[in-house]
């Protein structure tokens, strides 16, 4: 604890010891106060300024150290100053007095707690963030819930002190007012319980729920006369209309069907979406078979001679699209028909909130769930219309292998792929404009990897930004030129293909979003709230075009929330938590995350505890000859708790499932130490993590009395 801390925790029990020593809290008793009232207003008639600026000083310094009596301060107020003069100053009194107290609690209690019950803080932070102003003042203006408690639990939260006082000046005056004018009929008061009659807490109460109530009668009356403009149909054709049938829109057609409601699906393009076609199926068939080359290429070191693998690139590539043809009937029309889903081909255009027109046909709904994905984003670059740009979508119509493959992106997918076709025999560049690969892993992860790929012959450019492409070299070399800049250096990179990998961007074009006034965010994805609502109450978005995270069981997650929310979110609705997702990057070492890395919880001022678990102390991975990475847990500081998990190495995917389950589930690293793995396998790792944090944590205390009791033992046995 810092010295500050400790001053104020002593100047606070200070006060109260004096409060209580001295017998105030005897003198401050409505009887008294009454006996004492003609001396008080002599006091007052004889020095006026004394008295006011005296008790104003009382009344903040009661409320800053949380004292008893401020009520019937309040009341002496009312009786001293009269209704005006007693309002002014109590009002201002308490509300500074509020705020130190708010200030106090934030400086002695808001970090040690925030260590110890980070997870359950964020989320009442964020709330706080997004409504806390009407929260509080809500509280305010319900005097039933005492002031001091809100004062010192509003000091625990990531709340702006000057909103904490403005909040409070005007949240408390309702109350001020009853009991400042209590005050002037002090002589009647038999008890503070007449103050505050039941009919009285009732319209109390009252007040106190109309900011809530008022603010979601705003925002009803706004979202319908946005919908006001258009003519609702008087009947409907489906419960839910998804446009879309990638990932989410294959999963919310799935469960708006299993809930029997009549759903349709709107597709224009294939099935599947990119996961299917262009995405997740046809890059791991292409990682497979790099991974083949590789694993021959690396039989010396088992004592298996072979010659540099032949590759065939076209057969390869059949490998790959017969993969794509295998899972498709997965995600096919006629599965989803005999699902009962009405699927329809076509372009969809929103001409309503309940309207959706595909072609020459009109289909009215109760609910549309837009899910139409995301397509590559390609940057503008001087000279990139030049050439013919290769991006993930594009990439699998390739019928020759690229001699030199440069690579503009060093996130997930530029990683797969640059790997995987190096490992087919393309020279591979990748120009990452960020100083590390996978910028959202933490440093030594993507360290690893690049050491990896710098092995395998990668050209890996780090903190090097791309700024033109010009026409390649003569003497009959038909290649390109990419002109980079790195430290004020300029120098070119000669391709042959150029992948552009550098994210991509939502699929918000061609839907009638624009006329009905459903925009972007930041991100270039849809606004919706955090239950996958738009600014209509019956559109909602769900997957690649919602964001903000671009993983196909992401997309699988919203889905559920979106539909369920739709089809029942008069009765109940869900916000998507997102805490628990896990992310695969499919290199070799495979990179896996759940929850919190460093970077992440550094960014939130997240306190945590790090034990890290090598492969090289693991049996099974000894034996495969795959040792090259480690698993990190993330934990509450002195707890078993996980926060987040970030492993790299083989099977890491796999791996990280257990984390996973075991953060969803509140299952700590004591249990994951107490529950038995099968010998040898690569998931005993993630015991080998759990016994990693119990050795640090061993009661060394405890220990030490058990190698005493042992010796004692030892040496009554000898002289028996």
């Amino acid at each position: 604890m810092n010295r500050k801390r400790l001053i104020v925790l002593a100047v606070v029990a200070i006060a109260i010891i004096l409060f209580f020593a001295s017998g105030a809290n005897d003198a401050l008793t409505l009887d008294n106060i009454k006996h004492q009232q003609a001396r008080f207003q002599s006091w007052f008639a004889a020095d006026p300024g004394l008295v006011a600026g005296g008790f104003f000083t009382l009344y903040v310094a009661m409320a800053a150290f949380s004292l008893p009596g401020a009520a019937l301060l309040t009341l002496l107020a009312g009786a001293l100053f009269g209704l005006g003069w007693g309002m002014l100053i109590v009002s201002f009194a308490s509300t500074i007095g509020a705020t130190l107290a708010f200030l106090i609690a934030r400086l002695v209690a808001q970090r040690p707690l925030e260590k110890r019950f980070s997870r359950q803080l964020a989320s009442i932070n964020r709330g706080i963030e997004r409504e806390g102003a009407f929260y509080l003042f809500t509280l305010r203006l319900v005097p039933i819930f005492p002031f001091f408690i809100i004062n010192l639990v509003m000091g625990l939260t990531r709340m702006r002190p000057w909103t904490f006082y403005w909040v409070s000046q005007l949240g408390m005056l309702p109350g001020t007012l009853v009991y400042v004018n209590a005050g002037r009929e002090l002589g009647e008061l038999e008890s503070l319980g007449g103050i505050l009659s039941p009919g009285l807490i009732a319209s109390f109460v009252l007040i106190g729920i109309f900011p809530l109530l008022a603010r979601w009668l705003v925002e009803f009356a706004k979202r319908r006369r946005v919908a006001r403009r258009f003519s609702r149909p008087q009947g409907f054709d489906y419960d839910i209309v998804v446009i879309g049938a990638g990932s989410a829109g294959l999963v919310a057609s799935y469960i708006a069907a299993a809930l029997k409601s009549r759903v349709a699906l709107i597709e224009r393009e294939r099935m599947g979406g990119d996961c299917l076609n262009t995405g997740c199926v046809p890059s791991k068939a292409l990682i497979r078979a790099s991974r083949i080359a590789q694993t021959v290429r690396e039989g010396k070191r088992f004592g298996i001679d072979a010659d540099e693998p032949r590759i065939d690139f076209t057969r390869v590539m059949e490998h790959v699209h017969r993969a794509i043809d295998d899972v498709a009937p997965h995600d096919s029309r006629e599965r989803y028909e005999s699902l009962g889903v009405e699927v329809i081909a076509g372009e969809a255009w929103l001409q309503t909130p309940w309207e959706v027109r595909v072609d020459d046909r009109v289909l009215t709904t109760r609910h549309v769930i837009i899910a139409s994905g995301a397509r590559p984003r390609v940057p503008e670059l001087p000279g990139l219309d030049s050439i013919d740009v290769l991006t993930s979508d594009n990439l699998w119509q390739l019928d020759a292998l690229p001699g030199r493959l440069l690579i503009l992106g060093g996130g997930p997918i530029g990683c797969e792929l640059g790997q995987a076709f190096a490992r087919l025999g393309s020279r591979v560049t990748i120009v990452q404009h960020a100083t590390q690969l996978l910028p959202r892993e933490d440093a030594d992860i993507a360290e690893v990897l690049v050491q990896q790929m710098r092995e395998e012959g990668i050209d890996v450019r780090l903190g090097t930004t791309a700024s033109g492409i010009e026409p390649g070299p003569s003497h009959g070399d038909d290649g390109k030129v990419l002109v980079v800049e790195r430290d004020g250096l300029t120098e070119r990179l000669v391709f042959d293909r150029l992948l552009v990998a550098v994210g991509r961007e939502a699929n918000v074009a061609g839907l009638g979003l624009e006329a009905l006034g459903i925009d972007t965010n930041a991100r270039g994805t849809l606004n919706v709230d955090g239950t996958l609502r738009s600014l209509y109450p019956n559109i909602w978005a769900c997957g690649d075009v919602a964001g903000p995270y671009q993983l196909t069981h992401a997309s699988a997650h919203q889905a559920w929330h979106a539909t369920v929310n739709a089809l029942f979110g008069g009765i109940k609705r869900f916000t998507v938590d997102y805490r628990n997702l896990p992310a695969v990057t499919f290199t070799q070492p495979e990179v896996a995350r759940v929850g919190l890395n460093e970077r992440d919880a550094r960014a939130q001022g997240v306190a945590f505890e790090t034990t890290r678990y090598d492969f090289s102390e693991l049996d099974r991975a000894i034996a495969e000859g795959e040792t090259v990475g480690f698993i990190k847990v993330l934990t509450v500081p002195g707890k078993d708790r996980i926060l987040g998990a970030s492993i790299i190495g083989d099977h890491a995917g796999e791996l990280l499932a257990e984390f996973t389950l075991a953060m969803t589930q509140g299952i700590g690293l004591n249990k994951l130490l107490g529950t038995i793995h099968p010998y040898p396998t690569f998931s005993e790792a993630a015991k080998g993590s759990a016994g990693a944090w119990k050795n640090a944590h061993k009661p060394e205390r405890v220990l030490g009395w058990l190698e005493r009791y042992f010796a004692w033992r030892r040496r009554g046995r000898s002289r028996a």
